[in-house]
């Protein structure tokens, strides 16, 4: 089971013909994680076959315009293609407010519910039964949150002998240890998932700064993380810029990514005057080497480890 990534937008503040505004789908089995919602959100799903009908949930870093303005759009389109599943927000204060005058001011009709959650404290925002969303707070010029998508820790690999040496016949009783449950056996004797397992095998773990500055708790947040996701608007030469400006540069990313101990950086929210983004890479590359610069429509795939 792949963990795949789309960048649906990877532009800041603006769009420019080859980039559209920020918005980062995970598709993790049949549900989809969307992080920040630019606008012509809708338009990006579509060129990139992505569906409008699925299990989902839209994060939102914070309150400016470039981040958040796809979602009355998002919503009206999935609307007029009968959408009925629930559709579950999660943003800083003001999220609710923002969707609740649109609402009240433009005129289209739900199909379906929304589900609106106000975060205003990090830690853990949701938990599902194999993930769980957490979100610090950012460094950006208004409150920002950055986010973490962490797989919990799966059941180590099953040994078919370790089973059968335990008097665990084949069949049922397999299949409800192998799904971490402990089984009685007829004698009494009571087996434990981990009596037949290896050691559990870790998640996956996907970081995503939404726009900030460098700040001290992100690398302890990203630690460790198959994937960063970072701001890096501003080039090296412009980093006084990008400080007044509550956002990164490429090698401040970097350095984030090589003492986060990640797996692989990937800088985004790149500003409109880089056509060209080879500088960009190369600042980066000089700290961190597993570097790529985001462009619209990318796809990665993060694999499940089997080990």
């Amino acid at each position: 089971m792949s963990l795949r990534i789309v960048f649906l937008g990877t532009a800041g503040s603006v769009p420019t013909p080859k980039r559209s505004l920020p918005a980062i789908l995970i598709q993790r089995k049949d549900e989809q994680m969307m992080f920040d919602c630019g606008e012509g959100v809708q338009r990006q799903m579509i060129r990139a076959r992505v569906g409008f009908h699925k299990k989902m949930k839209i994060f939102i870093s914070h309150m400016h315009g470039d981040h958040v303005l796809g979602l009355p759009g998002l919503m009206q389109t999935m609307a007029l293609l009968d959408r009925e599943r629930k559709l579950e927000v999660y943003g800083p204060l003001g999220i609710k407010r923002f969707l609740g005058s649109i609402r009240e001011t433009v005129q289209f009709v739900l199909t379906f519910p929304v589900d609106v959650h106000e975060i205003d404290k990090a830690g853990i925002v949701c938990e599902e039964a194999e993930y769980i969303v957490q979100a610090i707070w950012a460094n950006h010029i208004i409150p920002s949150l950055a986010y973490a998508l962490v797989e919990k820790p799966r059941l180590g690999k099953f040994y078919p002998g370790r089973a059968k040496a335990l008097g665990v016949p084949k069949g049922p009783l397999w299949s409800k240890l192998h799904h971490g449950r402990k089984v009685k056996l007829p004698n009494g004797k009571v087996i434990k998932p981990e009596d037949i397992a290896g050691p559990p095998r870790l998640g996956r773990k996907v970081v995503y700064t939404g726009d900030t500055r460098p700040f001290r708790g992100l690398v302890k947040f990203a630690s460790n993380a198959d994937l960063l996701i970072h701001d890096a608007t501003l080039n090296e030469e412009l980093r006084e810029r990008a400080e007044e400006d509550g956002h990164s540069t490429p090698m401040q990313a970097a350095k984030n990514a090589k003492k986060s101990n990640v797996k692989q950086l990937i800088l985004t929210h790149i500003s409109a005057r880089y056509d060209n983004t080879s500088t960009l890479l190369e600042q980066a590359q000089k700290v961190f080497r597993n570097t790529l610069v985001a462009e619209d429509l990318m796809k990665v795939e993060i694999p499940l480890l089997n080990s």
